[in-house]
């Protein structure tokens, strides 16, 4: 593949991107959009979520026509591998942005499309085994970084462009094709997903980027010549989307979260809480993308030694040591404290007040009936009851018996 179809195939899925993105941005944003029925989400949000099957169609479709064309004839199984992958997780993606699907539905499909890749990428099987297992774990670490507008298009288009320099380096042009499309369908869509977002890449984008950089990083590793360092090199471009997934899986085991629920604990939400902007967040995110980038391809140019890819690696293990200090999630809520007076509830005070009129009906009748007994002067509390020999009276034991015969024995003892 020459220099002049990489440079074709990549305005052609620009202008496809542009194009289908405008066209769906203008419905998403057309006023008049009615909102589904049964109090769902209004179609105009759901066009917005869905917005990344704009570059998805724009890449495939410069992709495939490229490979139709004879454009990768020395390596069209791999090519035709990585996109069938792309497309198939694409797809996935979609459906679960329409209606949301189990996660181990998911990972079943994302490894089903992983073998897939390797299988016609001809690798070994051990080889193929751990660049399977490689292309899931960093599909769901980019994935992760669509937490915010433009952050994974922005951050894509950066290691997209690494992938796309390792590769004409490396001396593979053909696996530079997808890699190409990529940066030119996310430059495409940047415009539209950047704050405030008119479109989303949605799980069907962010999947597809996800996907296409990790399959394309792995193929290209394994055609790395013998003298390159690929093995530290390529796995540095995918730093800034594993430090994320690190940052996210730290903080919901430390405060007993499951991890399969996704919140406002990434990186992009905690410079949030830390007064940066939704831009800033984004462009911040972006450059420290870029620095691990950088740094990989020139080790894998032989242009640094791998020593140097510690500096990057240490540079986000202290950021993501620092982003852990900023509180992620809100305090609990405490209840508040409980007082007789307001836990006291109608049913018990009535129910006190029948056992107090209960307890004092059982004596004071019973006296109060005894021959000779005196009535309580006006003005005064109620007098002990006595008997008519003025010895007071007591209070009949608790048997249940009737108040004349307390009265009556009363008398007696009188």
């Amino acid at each position: 593949m020459n220099v002049l179809g990489i440079i074709a195939s990549g305005v052609a899925a620009l202008f496809i991107t542009v194009a289908l993105a405008k066209s769906a941005r203008r419905v998403a944003l057309r006023p008049h959009v009615p909102n589904e029925p049964g109090g769902r989400a209004p179609r105009a949000e759901a066009l917005r979520r869905s917005g990344g099957a704009t570059a998805v169609l724009g890449v495939g479709t410069a992709t495939g026509v490229a490979l139709w064309l004879g454009a990768a004839d020395d390596a069209a199984g791999s090519v035709g591998g990585l996109l069938a992958g792309a497309g198939i997780v694409a797809a996935l993606g979609l459906v679960h942005d329409l209606k949301p699907l189990r996660t181990a539905l998911r990972l079943g499909v994302q490894i089903a499309a992983a073998t897939l890749v390797v299988c016609l990428a001809g690798l070994p099987p051990a080889a193929g085994v751990l660049a399977a297992l490689w292309i899931v774990l960093v599909t769901n670490a980019f994935a992760l970084l669509d937490h915010a507008d433009g952050l994974l298009t922005a951050v894509g288009l950066v290691t997209a462009a690494g992938l796309l320099t390792c590769a004409l380096v490396g001396g593979a042009p053909a696996l530079a094709l997808l890699p190409t499309t990529l940066v030119a369908g996310l430059a495409g869509f940047l415009l539209h997903t950047w704050h405030p977002a008119r479109l989303r890449l949605g799980a069907a984008g962010a999947q597809f980027t996800g996907f296409a950089l990790a399959a394309s990083g792995a193929l290209i590793q394994a055609a790395a010549p013998s003298g390159r360092a690929a093995w530290a090199a390529l796995p540095a471009l995918a730093t800034v989307a594993l430090a994320d997934s690190a940052l996210v899986l730290i903080s919901r085991r430390r405060a007993a979260r499951s991890p399969l629920r996704d919140t406002d604990d990434h990186i992009a939400h905690r410079l949030r809480r830390v007064r940066v902007t939704v831009p800033g967040a984004a462009v911040l995110t972006t450059l420290w993308a870029a620095v691990p980038v950088a740094t990989g391809t020139l080790v894998y140019a032989d242009l640094l030694h791998p020593a140097w890819l510690l500096l990057p690696l240490a540079g986000t293990a202290a950021a993501v040591f620092a982003l852990l200090r900023i509180p992620a999630y809100a305090p609990p809520r405490t209840a508040p404290p409980r007082t007789g007076s307001s836990r006291t509830t109608p049913s018990r005070t009535a129910a006190a007040r029948r056992t107090q009129t209960s307890g004092v009906g059982a004596a004071i009748p019973a006296a109060a009936s005894a021959p000779g007994a005196k009535a309580a002067a006006p003005g005064q509390g109620t007098p002990a009851a006595r008997t008519a020999a003025g010895h007071p009276t007591v209070p009949p034991p608790p048997t249940g018996r009737p108040a004349a015969e307390a009265a009556a024995a009363a008398a007696e003892r009188g």
